[in-house]
Formats: structure tokens, C-alpha cells, sequence
């Protein structure tokens, strides 16, 4: 009995450990993922558009497969029997899923990926706003600093410290403000169908909706780049590894850790993505950089926070 108890209290206290790294893994992947996006898109001469159209398609079926082998299996063609919970599909991957992730990666095709991700972690921001406006209620304390915080952040990563002029290239501020817009539709639109059919099913058709949307403009076998060992390998590794892999340790996570503590260790993604995008990319970041991410990830965990007391 006393052994019995011995190893359930050691199981107990590796759930969170193991929540951790599984979360940290995952933010860790799509970061990385991010830079190998930029690395096709200057060293390979690939298209945003052809990447995207690829990603979402080939994670999306993958994602479906997966799904029949685990517990939302009965779920993935009932998402199509109602009209309701297929409209609201529809919507997600033609929108959300496409809004978020083809306008990421023109992002990152246009600046950088550690620019890109900190700019699309603005999503909470407009979701805040969005719901401030809807309730017509007056904004808190906290909401109005992290705001503040947030349009700093921007601007130190813009300006670098020099208002008189912009440090990055303005396309790539619009496509990443254009992706933290897409980011919140993906965060908050498919709320009733997550809980109804599964994060799988919901992502994967998601993905598949948005990747066929996708192909018209950019067929998968339309292929325009260099052919060679590095882009095949950097393609796999963002299909598989950024995507389909990181996605599954973040669920993975959720068994171990409550949804607050995956959000914040969530923020593994924009730092790993600088720190890449400085070691391998050779990206300079200065300090304003630096300043500016501070305060984007800064008015994240604010967010996050002041949400999990309810306030």
C-alpha cells in the first residue's frame, strides 16, 4: 500500500514537468519554424502563398488521419451533418486559418521571423479590444496599461528607438498586424466547435478548407524555387515538426498543466523565434528589439493574468 502511494505521489509530481517541457517543446518548434519559413523564403526563393497552400494541406489531411485513431474519431464528418457546425467550419478555415497563417508567413517573407511572431502576438490585444467595444464597457486598469504596453512594444521594434523613421520594412508591419488580426478570428471564432468536436478535428479541417482555398492561387504542384536537399528538408520540417508536431505537444500539455499555464509558457514561441532568428538568420537585434519584445510579451502574461482572476 505504502508503495502504491509512494508512486502515485512521484507520478503527481512529474505532471508538471512533463506539461511543461511538452508545451515548451511546442512553442519551441513553431518559432524555429518561423525561421526556417525565412530561410526558404531568402536562401530557397520559395513563395509565401505556395508554402502556405503546402502547410495547410498536408498538416491538415495528416491531422485528420490522426484524429481517427484517437477519441474524436466518431467526430470528424459529424462536424458536417448540421449546417450550423459546418458554416461556422467554413468560416474558421477560410478566414481564421487562412488570416493567421498565410498572412504570417508574408510577414516573415517581408521582414523576419522573430518580427512576424512578435507582431502576431498583438492577437490578445485585439481581442480585448474587440470584446471592450462589444460590451461597451470601460476598459480596466490593466487594459489600459497593457495597450500602452503593446503599442510601445510596436513601436520600439518599428522605430528601434528613432521615431522619425521606420527600421523594418512597412509591408512587413502591415502583414504582421494583419496577422495578429487573423490570430484573434483563429483564437476566438471556433470556440462552440472545439468544444463540440476537438481541437483535431476542428484544426485539421480547418487547415484542409484553408489549403484548398489556397491551392487555386498557389497549386501545390505549381512549384517555383530551388529544388534541393535544403528546401526539401526545410518544407518537412515546417509541415511536420511547425506544425503538425507542435500543435500535438501543446494538446499533450494540456492533460498535465491548467489552459493559464500553457498561455503563458506560450510565450516560448516569440523568444525562441528571436533567439534563432540571431544565432542561425544573423537577424541584428538590438536592444530597442529587445525592449519591444519585452513589452509584447509583457502585456501577453498581463492579459493572460488579469483573465485568470477574472477581472
Amino acid at each position: 500500500m505504502a508503495e502504491l502511494v509512494r508512486r502515485q505521489l512521484t507520478a503527481q509530481s512529474l505532471r508538471r514537468p512533463i506539461g511543461m517541457m511538452l508545451v515548451l517543446g511546442g512553442a519551441t518548434l513553431w518559432g524555429v519554424s518561423g525561421n526556417v519559413a525565412q530561410y526558404l523564403f531568402e536562401t530557397q526563393h520559395i513563395n509565401a502563398g505556395w508554402l502556405t497552400s503546402v502547410r495547410m494541406l498536408t498538416a491538415g489531411v495528416l491531422l485528420l488521419v490522426l484524429t481517427q485513431f484517437g477519441k474524436e474519431r466518431r467526430m470528424t464528418w459529424s462536424i458536417w451533418k448540421s449546417g450550423r457546425s459546418a458554416s461556422g467550419i467554413l468560416i474558421f478555415g477560410l478566414i481564421g486559418m487562412i488570416g493567421a497563417q498565410y498572412t504570417y508567413f508574408e510577414a516573415v517573407a517581408a521582414g523576419n521571423a522573430a518580427t512576424a511572431t512578435l507582431l502576431q502576438y498583438l492577437s490578445p490585444v485585439l481581442i480585448m479590444l474587440y470584446l471592450i467595444i462589444c460590451r461597451c464597457k470601460k476598459p480596466s486598469t490593466t487594459e489600459i496599461a497593457a495597450i500602452f504596453t503593446a503599442l510601445l512594444g510596436v513601436f520600439l521594434i518599428a522605430t528601434k528607438g528613432h521615431p522619425d523613421h521606420l527600421s523594418i520594412a512597412p509591408l512587413a508591419v502591415f502583414w504582421g498586424l494583419l496577422a495578429a488580426l487573423g490570430g484573434a478570428i483563429y483564437a476566438t471564432q471556433p470556440g462552440k466547435l472545439l468544444k463540440q468536436f476537438g481541437a483535431g478535428v476542428v484544426v485539421g479541417w480547418g487547415m484542409v478548407i484553408g489549403g484548398t482555398a489556397m491551392s487555386i492561387f498557389y497549386p501545390p504542384l505549381s512549384f517555383h524555387g530551388t529544388v534541393s536537399v535544403q528546401s526539401t528538408v526545410g518544407i518537412v520540417f515546417v509541415i511536420l515538426f511547425g506544425t503538425l508536431l507542435a500543435f500535438y505537444l501543446y494538446l499533450a500539455s494540456l492533460n498535465y498543466l491548467k489552459p493559464i499555464e500553457t498561455s503563458l509558457l506560450g510565450c516560448a514561441e516569440p523568444l525562441s523565434a528571436a533567439l534563432v532568428s540571431v544565432v542561425w538568420m544573423h537577424v541584428p537585434f538590438t536592444l530597442f528589439d529587445w525592449l519591444g519584445a519585452a513589452c509584447i510579451i509583457g502585456t501577453v502574461v498581463m492579459l493572460t493574468v488579469t483573465r485568470k482572476n477574472g477581472n
